[in-house]
């Protein structure tokens, strides 16, 4: 019988918040092995602090924001052979929509960055791409806050997180955020006009509460944004 597909876009800050975080990866790493089992998966990683220093370093170089894109995808394909190889995955890191599909077909655990090339790309986008492409059963944005909030939980304490929002609200909302490269917001605005579009099931979820994570995936209750 065929396996559900389910198609994870693991944020950069999960990856190397500031330093590679090991601890996080090892529990990470125990989930997917036990999750293997009932779906096929795919994971796209994001950028992380690793992106940031380097994209700072070119903007302080007043470098072409070309060069920042670059530098930027570059860091989330770094990243993806990092946690390809906490996965024990030899596999290549895919490159293409078709490479992906390849790879999922084979080994039934992908891991990918950004694909291939296109200046203002992001990791999110080619996730939600993923998720269109191979028609997943959802797109799950992990990133280290619970969800969407009507305003930046980091920064006030009276932040309210949104549990359900419709695609269209959601992409308004997005909307309203400058793109810049190596951006940091749930979930970007690229993937928010992807999931809209194809009407993608996406779920904006804490990636560090493995166990919340769990509770979505069984149909319990989970604290998140479910975008419908």
């Amino acid at each position: 019988m065929k396996k559900e597909i389910l198609v994870f876009s693991l944020g950069g800050s999960l990856i190397v918040p500031d330093k590679v975080d090991y601890k996080y990866l090892h529990k990470f790493k125990s989930f997917i092995n036990k999750l293997r089992k009932f779906y096929d998966i795919i994971i796209v990683t994001g950028g992380g602090k690793t992106a940031r220093n380097y994209i700072k370093a070119v903007k302080n170089e007043k470098l072409k924001p070309y060069y920042q894109s670059l530098v930027g995808i570059e860091s989330t394909k770094l990243n993806a052979r990092l946690v390809a190889g906490f996965l024990d995955l030899s596999c290549r890191i895919p490159d293409s929509l078709k490479e992906v599909k390849e790879e999922l077909f084979n080994h039934k655990v992908v891991v990918s960055g950004a694909l291939g090339f296109q200046p203002d790309m992001t990791s999110d986008s080619n996730a939600a791409q993923i998720a269109s492409y191979t028609k997943a059963k959802y797109f799950i944005n992990l990133t280290n806050v619970n969800g969407l909030y009507d305003k930046d939980p980091n920064k006030y304490k009276n932040a309210k997180l949104i549990s359900n929002i419709t695609f269209k609200n959601f992409l308004l909302t997005v909307n309203k955020i400058k793109y810049e490269a190596g951006q940091h917001f749930v979930l970007d605005q690229a993937a928010a006009e992807i999931i809209d579009n194809k009407k993608i099931k996406t779920v904006i979820i804490n990636g560090k509460n493995l166990n919340n994570l769990n509770n979505f995936i069984l149909n319990k209750g989970f604290i998140g944004t479910l975008i419908i």
